[in-house]
């Protein structure tokens, strides 16, 4: 099966700047669009942000302009750049691919304080 394990995540200043890492078993990142997902507190997982194998990428609106999606095919390893970040975006942030598979790896906590 694919696992996934997300890092990179902290608390920051409203404003700041994270860079959250992902890596998968396996080959997915190399075959699969892939996306950044985040589930904040009472709240459903919603996709963040995705991009193809050839680099096309899409983000919900609340974050563009803002964050920037890049994967590394080669080594099986994605990257969410987020900047100038707001309080209401802490939550627990995951990868998976579109469609997301069912098994969902630890995510990472990103906190921003106000």
């Amino acid at each position: 099966q694919v696992q996934l394990v997300e890092s990179g995540g902290g608390l920051v200043q409203a404003g700041g700047s994270l860079r959250l890492s992902c890596a998968a078993s396996l080959n997915i990142f190399s075959i699969n669009t892939m996306g950044w997902y985040r589930q904040a507190p009472g709240k459903h997982r919603e996709l963040v942000a995705s991009i193809t194998r050839g680099g096309t990428t899409n983000y919900a609106d609340s974050v563009k302009g803002r964050f920037t999606i890049s994967r590394d095919n080669a080594n099986n390893t994605m990257y969410l750049q987020m900047n100038s970040l707001k309080p209401e975006e802490r939550a627990v942030y995951y990868c998976n691919k579109l469609p997301w598979y069912n098994t969902w790896g630890q995510g990472t906590q990103v906190t921003v304080s106000s």
